[in-house]
């Protein structure tokens, strides 16, 4: 439990009360998941003459139409459809940090462009579609814009095999939750994890709030301490974590972090 406090006076300041302003704060890996709904197991194969090297192929008993769903929150920005070659429809999916998700050969697409989406979120349907020869997901990870070898939650893939994934994408106790405590003074929501970002409004002190994911960003003296961590609370919005009571010093157990 956090027990080191902070006078009502320092607490008045917490607008200002930064050690650090970058102005692009560090930016933790996101937790991918596995890109299917809680509970599935899916065959994925790795092998050396996959275009790109890194990617993985999901299969199960018939599993066209299939949903696939979003391995960690992000952006979609590519809804595509490539036809009878490569890809075929496929969409990608901005993460932040420089990180993209890739998923390809899909029957049909359930997003568009500029959506932000979260673990759980439907994005589209197995499909074989493009260059592929039967139902599979083709999955990918890249960070900026190279093809990287891909981890769920922190755990490399196998490489080069094929093994059974289960999905906790989208489990109950994937969020965290925490009560905002400013000793009466509201709590500036930034775009960003850390001050250099523009604010989108407060929160209030006293205000219970759910923490979807975690990351690390501008160091902020708050009520709890000095802490880089920020607390995403929504689409685009993130708050100081210290100031916010979780119970935890550090990162909460089983948040994923953004």
């Amino acid at each position: 439990m956090r027990k080191r406090l902070l006078t009502l006076a320092a607490a008045a300041g917490l607008l200002a009360a930064t050690v650090v302003v970058p102005a692009a704060p560090a930016m933790a890996a996101p937790t991918f998941k596995v890109p299917f709904k809680c509970g599935q197991a899916w065959s994925g194969q790795t092998r050396t003459n996959h275009s790109p090297a890194y990617s993985i192929d999901f299969n199960r008993t018939d599993d066209l139409g299939d949903p696939v769903v979003a391995s960690a929150p992000g952006t979609v920005d590519r809804v595509t459809d490539l036809g009878g070659t490569s890809y075929g429809k496929y969409v990608r999916i901005s993460h932040s940090g420089g990180y993209h998700t890739y998923y390809a050969h899909l029957n049909g697409f359930n997003v568009s462009v500029g959506q932000s989406v979260g673990y759980g979120s439907v994005i589209g349907y197995v499909g074989s579609t493009g260059g592929s020869t039967g139902p599979h997901l083709h999955y990918e990870q890249r960070l900026n814009g190279s093809d990287i070898q891909i981890r769920f939650n922190g755990a490399l893939a196998l490489y080069w095999g094929t093994k059974t994934y289960t999905s906790d994408n989208g489990c109950s106790g994937s969020s965290g939750s925490g009560t905002v405590n400013t000793s009466g003074t509201p709590l500036t929501v930034r775009s960003g994890p850390g001050t250099g970002y523009s604010s989108v409004g407060t929160v209030a002190d006293g205000t219970r709030v759910t923490i979807q994911c975690q990351t690390t960003g501008t160091t902020v003296t708050g009520t709890y301490g000095t802490s880089n961590i920020w607390d995403r609370i929504g689409s685009g919005r993130f708050i100081a974590d210290a100031y916010v009571h979780t119970g935890y010093d550090g990162f909460i157990p089983g948040v994923p972090r953004c």
